[in-house]
């Protein structure tokens, strides 16, 4: 995903989202594919 319009108040931005994804840890090529992208579980959050 390379931009998301931010629609809610607490949604990130993307320069925010930048420096955050940074120190997440690298998806795992093993396993069920994930249902949600990282930015919307830390969205949610």
């Amino acid at each position: 995903m390379a931009t998301l319009a931010v629609t809610r108040r607490h949604d990130l931005t993307d320069a925010q989202w930048q420096r955050l994804a940074a120190l997440l840890p690298a998806a795992s090529a093993k396993g069920r594919p994930p249902k949600w992208e990282k930015r919307q579980l830390i969205d949610g959050i």
